[in-house]
């Protein structure tokens, strides 16, 4: 396996956790605290857009808690399997541009569906308070 670089922060249990379930699955990792990589962790953040605890890199990918794994179990799992995407960098952007639009599309069909009970409440409570 390349090298995998885990960005952590001392007092973020879930980093621990990560670090945990790697060392039980035999994936060796190199740790980097925020605070003793300070100007690298700012780059990483940047660039992700997501100043998240612990993010890690491997085969120049960034893999972000809560955006590309959900368990201390996926990300191991993930780590063994990953190969680098053959595709070329602008499909894989359009992909998740696509992506992208389709959660945007469900969370505001989601608002929708939300605000429309809201309002048939309202209403309803509108009613019976003028009858």
């Amino acid at each position: 396996m390349e090298k995998i670089t885990i960005y952590t922060m001392s007092s973020c249990g879930y980093c621990k956790t990560i670090k945990e379930e790697l060392t039980k699955n035999n994936i060796e990792f190199e740790e980097k605290l925020n605070t003793e990589f300070e100007e690298e962790w700012t780059k990483v953040a940047a660039l992700t857009k997501m100043a998240t605890t612990p993010t890690v890199y491997y085969k120049n990918n960034y893999f972000v808690p809560g955006r590309d794994f959900q368990s201390a179990k996926q990300l191991a799992d993930r780590l063994k399997s990953f190969e680098t995407p053959k595709y070329t960098q602008s499909r894989r952007t359009f992909e998740r541009v696509k992506t992208l639009n389709f959660h945007m599309n469900t969370a505001f069909s989601r608002l929708d569906q939300l605000l429309r009970k809201i309002e048939t409440k309202i209403n309803t409570d509108e009613h019976k308070s003028t009858n």
